[in-house]
């Protein structure tokens, strides 16, 4: 009787990491597609990629592990090189926009670059 609990609670994290991993990349694509400065886009699509993949990955680690008894090292790599690496080089590409002297949107309010100059 209890097995059958645990298959329950299992699968609905399951399907929590990996509906809530496809939600941020819907979410970031609608974004990508909306915002309106290379910025916030920049922003929108860092953020989903890091929490969607991530998402993603940790559902797939579960379902592996529960149905076939595998824990998959690549999946748990995987989540930490994107938790690293996504944020650092979403910074780094909008250092590099702003130092190339692309634009803000015209109604930003604050421009924290400018100050150190």
């Amino acid at each position: 009787m209890s097995g059958t609990w645990i298959n329950i609670v299992f699968d609905l994290l399951i399907c929590f990491f990996l509906l809530s991993g496809t939600f941020f990349l819907i979410s970031g694509s609608i974004g990508v597609l909306r915002f309106p400065d290379v910025y916030t886009r920049l922003h929108a699509a860092t953020k989903s990629a890091t929490l969607g993949v991530a998402g993603i990955l940790i559902g797939a680690f579960i379902f592996m592990y529960v149905e076939h008894d595998i824990i998959s090292g690549k999946l748990l790599l995987g989540v930490l090189f994107i938790l690293l690496t996504a944020p650092v080089s979403g910074h780094m590409i909008g250092r590099a926009a702003y130092k190339s002297g692309v634009p803000l949107w015209e109604e930003s309010i604050q421009d924290d670059y400018k100050q150190n100059k």
